[in-house]
C-alpha cells in the first residue's frame, strides 16, 4: 500500500511522517524545500496479529505494511512548471493520499499566508490536484487527436476520448473525479492515468498539542462540511505529540497515551482509515515458523487470496481451511476445540474471504 503525504508548506507533514514511520527526518521550514520525497515504511498495527503471535510463538511475525512518501510542500499557483505541479506529478504513483492541514498556531513556524484555516488549506490543495489532473487530461486529448488523424486504432481512441472529455468537463466544473460514477470499461481506461482527484483521501488536521476533544471535533466537522465524497475522511491529531509517542518504548508509550487520553496512535489510526477508504482487509496465515498478515481487497475469493501468497498456491488450489479470528479467540487459540465445535471450515475457491480470517491453503502443483 503506497500513500502520499502532502499539503501546504509548514503544516506538519514531515512531523506526521516521522510519527508514522518512527524515523527522525529533519522538520521545519527548510525541510519543506527538499525536492524529492522522504520515503519510509510503516508496519500496520493489528492487535489480532499480536494475539496470534502470542499463541503460536513463531520465529517470525510479519505485519502488513504501508509505504509513505512525504512530499515537498505544495505552493499554490504558478502553472504547469511550478514546484507545486511537480509535487502533484511526483505523487501520482500512490493508492491513497494523506493531506495534512494546519490547525495550530506557532509564531516560530509561520503558517501559509499567515493564517490558520484548515478549510481554506483543503480547498487550495484540492484545486492544485484538480489543475494537475486537468492538465493531464488536456495533454492526452491533444495526443488522441493526432493519433486519430493518423488512423491509429480509431475505436479504442474514440472510447478513450469520450471518457476523458467527461473528465475534462467535471474538472472544469471543479468536481473531483472521485465524486463521479464510471462504468467498469471507463475505469479500466482511467486507471492507466493515475488521476489524483480519483484517489481516496484522508485529511489530517494537525492540531496544537494541548487541543482538547471539543476543539478537534469542531475542526473535523468544519472540514467535513466542505467534502462530499465517500472516498474522503477527516481526523484531527497532534503530529508533534504523535512523533514524541513514536520515539518511546512500548511501556512508556502506553503510559504517555493514557495520560493524554489517546486511545489509538497515529499509525493505527491512519492505517484504519486507509484500509477503509481503499476497501482493503487483512487475512492471516499462522504457524510456528511465521505468523503473517496479508492485505487483499474486500470481496476477494479464496483462490485469489491464495495467489497473494504465491501463484503456485492459486494455480494448485484445492481447499481453504478457514476459521474466523473471533471464533479462534473464543476457543482460546485451540484448533482442536474449534474443529470440535465446527468452527474450522473447509471452503472452496469461490469463498469470499472475510476480514480477519485465519486461513491455511491446501494445494497441489
Amino acid at each position: 500500500m503506497r500513500i502520499g503525504v502532502l499539503g501546504l508548506p509548514n503544516t506538519g507533514k514531515t512531523t506526521l511522517f516521522n510519527a508514522l514511520t518512527g524515523m527522525d527526518v529533519e522538520v521545519g521550514p527548510v525541510a519543506t524545500l527538499k525536492p524529492e520525497p522522504h520515503v519510509g515504511m510503516v508496519k500496520v498495527p493489528d492487535v489480532r496479529l499480536d494475539y496470534l503471535a502470542g499463541v503460536y510463538e513463531p520465529k517470525k511475525t510479519t505485519f502488513a505494511d504501508m509505504e509513505l512518501f512525504d512530499m515537498m510542500g505544495i505552493v499554490p499557483g504558478g502553472g504547469k512548471d511550478s514546484p507545486g505541479r511537480r509535487v502533484c506529478n511526483q505523487v501520482r504513483d500512490v493508492q491513497a493520499l494523506v493531506q495534512v492541514v494546519r490547525g495550530f498556531s506557532n509564531p516560530m513556524v509561520p503558517a501559509y499566508e499567515d493564517r490558520v484555516d484548515p478549510v481554506k488549506d483543503v480547498e487550495l490543495v484540492e484545486m492544485e490536484l484538480l489543475f494537475a489532473d486537468l492538465e493531464l487530461v488536456e495533454k492526452r486529448l491533444e495526443r488522441i487527436e493526432v493519433s486519430l488523424k493518423k488512423g491509429l486504432d480509431k475505436d479504442a481512441l474514440l472510447k478513450e476520448r469520450q471518457v476523458l472529455e467527461r473528465c475534462r468537463s467535471a474538472l472544469e466544473d471543479e468536481k473531483m473525479l472521485r465524486d463521479m460514477e464510471f462504468s467498469h470499461e471507463e475505469l479500466t481506461i482511467l486507471n492507466t492515468y493515475q488521476f489524483l482527484t480519483q484517489r481516496p483521501e484522508l485529511i489530517v488536521v494537525n492540531v496544537h498539542e494541548e487541543a482538547d476533544s471539543g476543539e478537534k471535533e469542531r475542526l473535523v466537522a468544519a472540514v467535513k462540511e466542505q467534502l462530499s465524497s465517500a472516498d474522503t475522511d477527516v481526523v484531527a491529531l497532534s503530529a508533534k505529540v504523535e512523533m514524541e509517542i513514536s520515539q518511546l518504548d512500548d511501556e512508556d508509550r502506553q503510559m504517555f497515551m493514557d495520560d493524554l487520553g489517546i486511545v489509538t496512535p497515529a499509525a493505527e489510526l491512519v492505517a484504519q482509515h486507509a484500509y477503509s477508504l481503499l476497501g482493503l482487509i487483512p487475512f492471516f496465515t499462522v504457524g510456528k515458523d511465521e505468523v503473517k498478515a496479508w492485505t487483499i481487497r474486500a470481496g476477494t475469493t479464496a483462490v485469489k487470496a491464495a495467489g497473494k501468497i504465491h501463484s503456485d498456491i492459486e494455480r494448485g488450489f484445492i481447499r481453504a481451511e478457514v476459521i474466523a479470528y473471533q471464533d479462534f479467540v473464543a476457543c482460546e487459540g485451540n484448533v482442536g476445540k474449534a474443529k470440535e465445535k465446527g468452527l474450522f471450515r473447509l471452503e472452496g475457491k469461490d469463498y469470499v474471504v472475510k476480514d480477519g480470517d485465519i486461513i491455511n491453503f491446501r494445494f497441489n502443483v
